[in-house]
């Protein structure tokens, strides 16, 4: 349940912060008619997404049995890929994030394009379901209780939209570099895990015979059913007797990754900058052509008009409606 409600969050906060922020700019200039083009754009995605998750499942289930390892071999590997690449990019690029969707919308607002706005929602969304759809279907393939697996992704879905309508209405502060942290570090368990079963799969579909040699035996001290033995196959993605290729596969991924992840990034600018006060990193985060933000920041609960204005620190914050 961990690992998917994880994927749900994660996922979910994403395509959220992408079209919260974008819908807010928009408020915020008095463009309110052309959120009907995000919000179609949004709902377009998600129809593509989920239906492309059905097919998926379909074609699995018509498969036969060695068929099918192929297939869910193929989906563990499209996952793994996706995730690391969604982790790194998002690790190099949270901290510009709401700067660049706010540049690309003002440019579609210049230019008059209703159908640029469409496209940067459709495909936020699209990229962000499809890995969900993609992800989560590898997650419930490796999970022994696909029920409690679906409860979890359907419970992070619901708590990345509540935020992400929070983070639209100006009423909710989050650090997204830390955010990223720690769920980063949880998906590159989960994708660890998955990347395991894939080798495992590979195997049962023919296509990986080397390696195949237990490597030890834990299944004395993890019993299954127990919550030690949930941890280890759910949310670590190691079976209480692992092969070779499958203990290989997973300690090489997840070292660099965690690594990475947990190594601190190097702050821009000077000391004396990354020192400087929120209502100036937020007045330094204020759109070219609105009002400065000259006052302090809203708390949290509040609800003032406006955007959410992000830090250096890559904290999201309430910003105030400009001055008329």
């Amino acid at each position: 349940m961990l690992p998917t409600f994880v994927i749900g969050l994660r996922e979910g906060l994403e395509a959220s912060l992408i079209v919260g922020i974008v819908a807010a700019f928009l408020r915020q200039r008095g463009r309110r008619d052309a959120l009907r083009q995000v919000w179609f754009g949004v709902g377009l995605a998600l129809v593509l997404c989920l239906a492309v998750g059905i097919a998926l499942q379909a074609v699995d289930r018509e498969l036969p049995q060695r068929q099918q390892e192929g297939l869910e071999t193929v989906i563990g590997l499209i996952a793994v890929a996706m995730v690391t690449y969604m982790i790194l990019w998002m690790r190099r690029n949270s901290r510009d994030l709401k700067r660049s969707l706010e540049n690309a919308t003002a440019s579609a607002l210049e230019t008059g394009s209703t159908g640029a706005l469409v496209a940067m929602a459709f495909l936020a969304v699209l990229r962000e379901g499809f890995e969900t759809a993609v992800f989560l279907i590898a997650a419930f393939n490796a999970s022994t209780s696909p029920a409690s697996a679906g409860i979890g992704a359907l419970l992070g879905v619901l708590v990345a939209v509540v935020i992400g309508i929070g983070i639209y209405r100006g009423g909710v502060r989050i650090n997204l570099s830390r955010f990223f942290r720690v769920t980063g570090l949880v998906l590159v368990l989960v994708a660890a895990g998955l990347l395991a079963t894939a080798a495992h799969t590979g195997h049962e579909a023919g296509w990986l015979n080397a390696g195949q040699k237990q490597m030890f035996d834990m299944s004395w001290l993890v019993r299954p059913g127990t919550p030690l033995a949930s941890v280890l196959t759910g949310v670590l993605g190691l079976q209480p007797r692992p092969v070779v290729a499958e203990f290989v596969a997973w300690i090489v991924y997840l070292v660099p990754l965690v690594l990475f992840i947990a190594w601190p990034t190097r702050r821009r600018g000077s000391p004396a900058a990354a020192a400087t006060t929120a209502p100036v990193a937020a007045e330094t985060a204020t759109p070219q052509g609105s009002a400065p933000d000259t006052t302090v920041p809203a708390t949290v609960g509040s609800a003032p008009a406006g955007t959410a204005a992000q830090t250096s620190t890559g904290e999201l914050q309430p910003e105030p409606a400009p001055r008329k």
